[in-house]
């Protein structure tokens, strides 16, 4: 029996680029619901959406439930990492005041968290094993989940049984970027990726 989970990231949030972690609960623009609703394949395979709290996330899946007639939950561990003291500040702001620490942040997310950050420890854990009781949820169903680029990267690292940080480094994960997984009963989670439908 196989379990698919595919995870989206929401599309661009009113304000511009600036670190948005679970405090900073900005809404979609035009572009940012243009760009989720561009994502949802002809025939979406989802029997289930499981969307972040947050509004960039929630609004969509609402609208996107009811389009396709189909449940939807909302948890609460899979909103995006807490950025501390940089919560709904641009990087400009960030740089004037220590000019290089989105460098050092970059190359070594773990010990150069902004004060007051979340751990990212804390954060995978959080995220995997809501995604792992999603799974057992919903098994030998099709889901959909409705997050952020942060919980997509720490899946990802979760299923190459890479660390969080070469994947922060490493993977970028646009908006309205789709993630697919899957598990087969007794093997571990697997990446799926995809091409075009013939």
């Amino acid at each position: 029996m196989t379990t698919c989970i595919d995870i989206i990231r929401h599309g661009e949030p009113v304000g511009g680029r600036r670190y948005r972690g679970y405090s900073v609960d900005d809404p979609l623009t035009d572009k940012g619901w243009a760009q989720m609703r561009a994502a949802v394949p002809e025939n979406p395979p989802w029997e289930h959406i499981i969307t972040s709290p947050l509004q960039r996330c929630r609004a969509f899946s609402e609208e996107l439930a009811a389009d396709l007639q189909i449940g939807f939950s909302i948890e609460d561990n899979i909103k995006e990492i807490g950025f501390g003291e940089w919560e709904g500040r641009t990087p400009d702001e960030i740089t004037a005041d220590d000019s290089e620490a989105l460098h050092r942040f970059y190359l070594d997310p773990v010990h150069n968290r902004p004060a007051g950050a979340e751990a990212l420890d804390s954060f995978s854990e959080r995220v995997w094993q809501a995604y792992l009781e999603a799974a057992r949820q919903h098994e030998g169903k099709h889901i959909l989940m409705v997050a952020h680029a942060g919980v997509a990267r720490a899946i990802t690292a979760n299923i190459l049984q890479m660390s969080l940080a070469d994947v922060y480094s490493r993977l970028r994960i646009e908006y309205g970027a789709i993630v697919h997984s899957a598990i087969d009963s007794d093997q571990p989670p697997k990446l799926i990726i995809t091409g075009p439908a013939l």
